[in-house]
């Protein structure tokens, strides 16, 4: 079933449920997909593309999270967490950063990096062998870490 339809589905429920929460998040995604659909690329939507778009609509409510509690605002800030909850559903299971630290570390040895003047080559990799499952500034935070060291 590919997320569209996953998320028609369960926009379907979450109206016979009158769960308000659920429709905000399933609407931004839904939303979303429509926009990546008619962004005149005429380009196929894989399971790729639905997982960046995914995490980008999460980054934005984690920004906005993060300026709502720093002004105090627990009303908006709530929102938030609870729209980043909903869309995270729709996301693969997200490693533990010492699933990340161990995977870095085959990554680096497979490509023989030593230094920090090889981090563009580990985080190409990277960004295929974690796919989804792992923020990339957590994967650099973790790269530099291991390689730094």
């Amino acid at each position: 079933m590919s997320l569209e339809q996953r998320i028609n589905e369960d926009l379907k429920e979450a109206m016979k449920a009158k769960d308000q929460v659920a429709l905000r998040g399933i609407r931004a995604v839904k939303s979303a997909i429509l926009l990546l659909k008619t962004d005149g690329s005429g380009q196929e939507i894989d399971q790729e593309a639905e997982i960046k778009m995914l995490q980008k609509l999460v980054k934005q409510r984690k920004d906005s999270l993060a300026v709502y509690q720093q002004q105090k605002r627990d009303d908006l800030a709530k929102v938030e967490e609870e729209e980043i909850a909903v869309i995270s559903r729709y996301l693969p299971v997200q490693l533990s950063e010492q699933e990340i630290r161990d995977m870095m570390s085959g990554l680096i040895s497979q490509v023989g990096a030593t230094s920090m003047k090889d981090m563009g080559k580990v985080m190409a990799l990277a960004g295929k062998a974690f796919a989804g499952r792992a923020e990339n500034a957590t994967i650099a935070r973790i790269l530099k870490d291991l390689l730094g060291s």
